[in-house]
């Protein structure tokens, strides 16, 4: 296993959102050049500027759309990529049930487009950022990698299409080598307070409004139910730290470099926490109170849902370090830092 990725390119699709960002300060500070594509659909132009106070190397970048074939060959004509992170999709439940057209036109599409640039620039290494949500309902805990795939909403079918796709294509052509890494519940913030979860559209996750609520933007955090057959009603989930979860992209590469094929991993801390825990992790590490609202069911939401991570362990030679404190107290760094400072400052 090499231990930098000193003159490699990666390309990165949509390095300026929550996770993408991250992955960006792990690949710099790893040793490896990065190309930043993004359309700035969820995402702002100023995260250039934090990921460069952070890592103290400014990425290169381009603002362009996957849906565009021919912006995005150049960006391979132009730069040396030898792989490639692809991260750029639709991702809320609930947007994918409102208008599912557009999540499998941005997802899949989108997908099929880059695959296409990719094949065209004989750039055969792929890490996809696929997701939990695959599994649909799990018939048990923790649910492993072999689970059937069962998505129940078509944010999820739309990752699990993907997959299908690139197991197709490597069958087909065994000179690719791919990793899909399936997330589970990504949360907190970069410890310097300087990246963190800044979506352009309205948030749907738990910790935005966790956040939202301990700024004084929200009045109260609602809950979507709280009479599943949990511990205390409300939804489990495996909640892994973003910086953790950059981290496995990192690993992920570094397998790339020794194998060929198409394998899956699990990223997620291997436990499941409640949303009631977490709302009193938050208070507990923050010392921000938070008000809690029960309201009813979200479609498309599972009571339980947690990993076994030991293949990526394993194989990937890697794990979660960070517990649900670190996530909620450097949350909570990044919002008071968005709220009060601005970048010279913090920079400074």
């Amino acid at each position: 296993m090499f231990e930098s990725g000193a003159g490699m390119a990666v390309l990165i699709t949509g390095g300026l959102g929550f996770i993408g960002s991250h992955a960006c300060i792990a690949l710099l500070q790893a040793g490896y050049e990065i190309v930043v594509v993004d359309d700035l659909s969820n995402s702002e132009g100023d995260i250039l500027d934090r990921i460069e106070a952070v890592a103290h190397r400014r990425p290169a970048f381009a603002c362009v759309s996957l849906l565009d074939g021919t912006s995005l060959a150049s960006v391979f004509k132009k730069n040396d990529v030898t792989a490639v992170i692809h991260l750029a999709a639709f991702k809320a439940v609930s947007g994918s049930l409102r208008d599912p057209l557009s999540y499998y036109e941005n997802n899949v599409s989108g997908t099929l487009s880059l695959l296409e640039r990719m094949r065209e620039a004989n750039v055969k290494s792929l890490v996809f950022s696929s997701s939990a949500t695959v599994y649909g309902v799990p018939a048990s805990l923790p649910i492993g990698e072999d689970f059937p795939r069962v998505a129940s909403n078509p944010y999820g079918r739309s990752k699990v299409m993907i997959e299908d796709i690139l197991t197709d294509l490597v069958m087909s052509d065994g000179s690719w080598s791919v990793v899909n890494l399936r997330y589970f519940n990504p949360v907190g913030a970069h410890e310097s307070g300087m990246l963190g979860e800044r979506a352009r559209n309205r948030p749907t996750s738990l910790m935005p409004h966790l956040l939202q609520v301990a700024a004084g933007q929200r009045k109260s955090v609602r809950v979507f139910g709280g009479d599943y057959p949990t511990r205390d009603g409300s939804c489990v989930r495996d909640f892994i730290h973003v910086v953790d979860l950059a981290e496995g992209h990192v690993a992920a590469l570094q397998y790339l470099n020794r194998y060929s094929g198409i394998s899956s991993f699990n990223l997620g801390v291997g436990r499941g926490v409640s949303v009631f825990e977490l709302c009193d992790a938050f208070e507990r590490s923050t010392g921000q109170p938070i008000r809690r609202q029960i309201v009813g069911r979200r479609p498309g939401d599972v009571a339980e849902c947690w990993a076994d991570v030991s293949k990526a362990q394993r194989v990937l030679q890697w794990k979660a370090n960070r517990d649900v404190d670190a996530m909620c107290r450097d949350a909570w760094r990044w919002k008071r830092q968005l709220l009060n400072t601005s970048l010279d400052d913090v920079a400074g």
